[in-house]
């Protein structure tokens, strides 16, 4: 079986023939391709195109066609015609094309979309149902390919490049690859970059040469194709310094200049002259008065009496330049300075290819690359008038125009009296199904053919009648609300009302929330039960024996405002909800109250009342009050509204509410017991009225930063504190706190510690001196809070019963002399305060005693120290020591003995 390939007008159809090569047929074109089972043969598209399958006239098998569908879930009606298999067509999706209708875009593939597919089958002009939607999301692809680079900046030795992101289709570009040819001319490109930037600055260039660029974006699924190659030049060397301007004649208000031709430049090469001046007087940097080619110039317009300056540059341009075509062979098209030309009597719908070069006294420089450029051809002419296919039903018709196989897109539109021209199908088809059609509607078609070159002209109008069907879309209804409660709804009855079986209203919110509220043939309806301030709308529907018709457009109402509901979750609280009032708050005499706002009906709050008894009370927008001066331990009734603009609420339910007992009075504060760094504290009523069980005492003292701290809190009397400073003051206060709330503070108590009395010494030291003379030390205090720290030394000796003072003073050590020998005799120390401020003298306790003898045969003295205070008893006199010596050496001579008997 043949299958013909068709081939649009500027699209390229590229087939491998049997020994391996590739050759490309240029469109408009159809290629016979040979299958042997009958079978689609393979056929590869490149991104941005789409495969459609195709039917001619002839006999042969029904065939069914999948379109895909556009974002927007249109369904596209399949193209199906009872003809043989013919081929597959390539429609190109590009913007720039000359399309009839932007919906041929939506009928391709792109990359990473989603879309549902739907196909039936014709057979006989009989349709079959469409089957179930199925989704499907295609692949991400490589990234488009992105524009040419543009030059941002350049110098002799530099140029910036920028570029433009391709689209990614469906997948983030990661990198940009910059090739360029080195300046050689020879179409080998090398990597200069590659990178995430848009930009890249080429360096170390040569000044006025031209390199070639091409650009290219990669993502993680592969690399686009390569930018369109783009030749930028550096900058050249400037010129040498021109020589100044001569002057040849002047006048009143003008004057001749001349200047001479650079010597460094040839007779072939063109040279551009700029003349510049500047006016002195005015303060003005130099402007231009003449550019061009010539030698000389004769400025006019000047002032009288005025000195000017003028300067000349000049502007080295290539002199000649060649500009050649191709259709089969090179022939030279222009040759002269101008840079720009116009090819004329070209033959149309013909491609030819350009190419460029330019001559200086150098030579002629080598050929630019080729520029490939096709001539328009002509638009089409005018096409038969449609024609109806099948039977005319009351929403839909198909309608054929034309031959079939022609190469061109057709745009069919459709007219009804009173409306503008509305196109419904683009395309390459000559048929076409027409949608979304009125019942019991006159419509008229035209078509036109559209090439490359643009529309043809519209074909005569023919006239055509759908067929009868449901109602048509009703008038919107009239919504008149008489109250925040109420609407009434009515509606027209349409001019063909005969046929209409019932009315359908549907009443709600919002869109999603509509219900029938009403079915008949009446053409009023009243709603009640409807809330204040609220927004509703409403769509009506006609409906006969055919079926229902289109819903009218929804109208939609407000509700006026009301008056605010009741107030709701009116109830006493423990503390104020409102942080700022400033009065203090007392559960005796005083009421926190707090209530949930109502729905205000469209009207703004403006104010609460609270009913108190016979007594009003009113409140600002707030949601929260506290009512002060009451009786304590009373019983109140309260009830509460809102008010808004239009006017105030139905009161609330009666809240009953009862003030407590008034909190008791502080007792007085006592300091039961004082030390230097404990204060004992005592507290009673004078009162027994006011003692309970339950009662709660909170103990503050005032700290360095003169702020009361909690130091006790519970049912005690008594409080000791312990831990303070000595001979300090402290400042106290006392709060009773019973079932009936925290009763007032009591007044500021001042209480002092007692000043710290020194600590006991260690027992003294006795060191022997000469003769009957003994040193007796002791251990140093440090001063106390400034006063000075004094000593006391008393002896006790032989049979006295009292300890005799025998020293005071500020020293640690002292001498005692003409003491008896063969004496026992003891010494003890304490510490005395002078107190600076009050002159007072305060002593510490005794320190343990040291006990000591003199002895008259003896060459030390045997020290004892007494810890405990109590005697250590008599000492060995001569007789017991004598003794205790005998007995010793009697002893080492019976060891002795017995030693040297055992080692016999």
């Amino acid at each position: 079986q043949v299958i013909l390939v068709q081939v649009n007008p500027g699209e390229t159809f590229t087939i491998r023939t049997e020994d391996g090569a590739l050759q490309c047929i240029q469109g408009p074109a159809e290629v016979p391709m040979m299958s042997p089972n009958g079978s689609i043969p393979p056929i590869h598209v490149p991104p941005g195109y789409v495969s459609q399958v195709t039917g001619r006239n002839g006999s042969g098998p029904c065939v069914g066609v999948a379109k895909p569908l556009s974002h927007n879930e249109d369904v596209i009606s399949p193209l199906i015609g009872e003809y043989p298999f013919l081929g597959n067509t390539f429609t190109k999706c590009d913007s720039s094309m000359q399309q009839p209708n932007k919906q041929l875009n939506n009928r391709h593939k792109i990359p990473n979309g989603k879309y549902k597919v739907v196909y039936s089958t014709v057979c006989n002009s009989v349709k079959g149902p469409s089957s179930d939607a199925r989704a499907f999301t295609t692949h991400s692809d490589p990234p488009d390919t992105p524009l040419p680079p543009r030059l941002s900046h350049r110098t002799k030795s530099s140029l910036t490049l920028q570029w433009k992101p391709p689209a990614d289709n469906g997948s983030k570009i990661t990198n940009y690859v910059l090739e360029w040819d080195e300046g050689k001319k020879n179409s080998i490109f090398r990597e200069y970059y590659v990178g995430h930037q848009r930009h890249c600055k080429v360096m170390r260039l040569c000044p006025a040469v031209g390199y070639t660029f091409r650009v290219a974006a990669l993502n993680d699924i592969g690399t686009s194709g390569f930018s369109t190659e783009v030749l930028f030049y550096t900058t050249g060397s400037l010129p040498q310094t021109s020589l100044p301007p001569r002057l040849v004649q002047t006048g009143p208000s003008w004057v001749t200049l001349e200047w001479t031709r650079p010597n460094s430049c040839s007779t072939e090469e063109v040279v551009t002259y700029t003349l510049e001046m500047q006016d002195e007087t005015k303060g003005l940097d130099f402007q231009a008065v003449y550019s061009g080619l010539e030698l000389n110039r004769k400025v006019e317009s000047l002032r009288r009496n005025t000195q000017y300056k003028f300067r000349v540059s000049e502007i080295f341009e290539i002199f000649n330049s060649s500009v050649s075509f191709s259709e089969r062979q090179w022939a030279t098209l222009y040759r002269g300075p101008e840079r720009k030309h116009l090819c004329e009597d070209r033959k149309p719908a013909t491609s030819y290819s350009l190419r460029l070069s330019c001559v200086n006294v150098g030579g002629q420089s080598q050929c630019s690359d080729d520029l490939t450029v096709c001539t328009h051809i002509p638009p089409p002419g005018r096409c038969q008038p449609p024609s109806i296919v099948g039977n005319v039903k009351h929403r839909e018709m198909t309608l054929q125009w034309g031959e079939r196989g022609l190469r061109m897109c057709f745009g069919l539109e459709r007219m009804v009296e009173g409306s503008e021209p509305t196109e419904v199908y683009c395309g390459c088809k000559a048929e076409c199904t027409v949608g979304n059609l009125l019942p019991g509607t006159t419509y008229r078609f035209q078509v036109r053919a559209a090439n490359s070159a643009g529309y043809g002209p519209y074909s005569e109008s023919v006239e055509i009648s759908t067929a009868a069907g449901p109602p048509g879309q009703c008038s919107p209804p009239a919504i008149n609300v008489t109250s925040h409660t109420c609407a009434e709804v009515t509606w027209e009855v349409k001019s063909s009302g005969i046929d209409i079986s019932e009315y359908r209203l549907d009443w709600g919110r919002d869109l999603d929330s509509l219900e029938l509220v009403y079915s008949g043939t009446e053409t009023y309806f009243q709603i009640s039960n409807l809330e204040a301030s609220t927004d509703y709308c409403c769509r009506l529907q006609a409906v006969n024996q055919a079926g229902a018709g289109p819903y009218s457009d929804l109208v939609t109402c407000q509700s006026p405002a009301a008056a605010p509901d009741v107030v709701s979750g009116f109830r006493l609280v423990d503390h104020p909800l409102n942080p700022t009032e400033s009065e203090p708050f007392s559960h005796s005499t005083s009421l926190a109250l707090t209530w949930d706002e109502p729905h205000c009906n469209g009207a703004e709050m403006t104010s609460y009342s609270i009913s108190v008894g016979d007594s009003i009370i009113t409140t600002g927008n707030v949601t929260c009050h506290i009512i002060r001066d009451l009786l304590p331990d009373s019983e109140y009734s309260l009830q509460i509204r809102a008010e808004n603009e239009m006017g105030p609420g139905p009161f609330s339910q009666t809240l009953t509410v009862r003030t407590r007992p008034l909190p008791p009075s502080p007792p007085r504060l006592e300091c039961a017991a004082v030390g230097p760094q404990s204060l004992k504290l005592r507290w009673g009523f004078s009162s027994r009225s006011q003692l309970t069980e339950d009662t709660t005492y909170v103990l503050q003292m005032e700290d360095r930063n003169q702020r009361f701290v909690v130091v006790y809190r519970g049912p005690s009397h008594t409080f000791k504190l312990q831990r303070l400073s000595e001979s300090s003051r402290y400042r106290f206060r006392i709060q009773a706190v019973s079932e009936a709330g925290e009763g007032p503070f009591s007044e500021t108590y001042t209480f002092c510690t007692t000043k710290s009395l020194p600590q006991t010494l260690k027992a003294p030291r006795v060191v022997q001196l000469e003769g009957n003379a003994r040193e007796v030390t002791w251990e140093s205090i440090p001063p106390m809070r400034g006063d000075r720290i004094s000593y006391v030394l008393q002896v006790l000796g032989g049979r006295e019963a009292d300890y005799k003072q025998v020293y005071k003073g500020d020293e640690t050590s002292f001498q005692l002399s003409g003491l008896q020998w063969n004496t026992d005799y003891r010494v003890r120390v304490f510490a005395c305060r002078r107190c600076a401020d009050t002159l007072q003298e305060l002593c510490g306790s005794f320190s343990p005693s040291a006990h000591f003898n003199l002895r008259r045969s003896d060459a030390t003295l045997a020290v004892e120290a007494d810890v405990t205070r109590v005697p250590m008893g008599s000492t060995l006199t001569d007789e017991q020591f004598a003794g205790l010596m005998v007995f010793g050496v009697a002893s080492l001579s019976v060891l002795m003995a017995f030693l040297l008997q055992l080692l016999i």
